[in-house]
């Protein structure tokens, strides 16, 4: 139903995340593979403000946007305020819209910033 993370920025718990399920890196349907990349911001037609994950093995494309399930991921990160869980059993984030606002608030200031996945069970 998803990978469930947590965005952590300048040390500070700051929201949840939730990508697709881990599926050995493949393009399109699984999370990004744990280790470290360069995000520098981005903007295109459909995402005004955000940020580029780049450097992920055999992977394009991946961007931070706001979202609520792994069905609106497309290869991307979601950002939430928390998370819940459907009747149907599928993973939810909340505040989506509103918490992506603050992501690009927050780092505005930020041509490219770093980030670093690490896998906990």
């Amino acid at each position: 139903y998803g990978t469930l993370g947590m965005l952590l920025i300048r040390g500070e718990i700051f929201c949840a995340t939730l990508e697709p399920p881990d599926i050995e890196n493949a393009r399109n349907i699984s999370s990004i593979p744990a280790q470290q990349y360069r995000c520098y911001k981005y903007t295109s037609e459909r995402f005004k403000d955000t940020f580029l994950v780049t450097s992920v093995p055999g992977r394009t494309g991946i961007l931070f946007h706001a979202g609520n399930t792994d069905n609106h991921t497309a290869d991307c990160i979601l950002l939430g305020e928390y998370t819940a869980k459907l009747a149907s059993s599928v993973l939810t984030l909340h505040n989506s819209g509103n918490t992506f606002i603050i992501f690009v608030n927050t780092l505005q200031v930020y041509q490219f910033v770093h980030l670093t996945i690490n896998e906990h069970y």
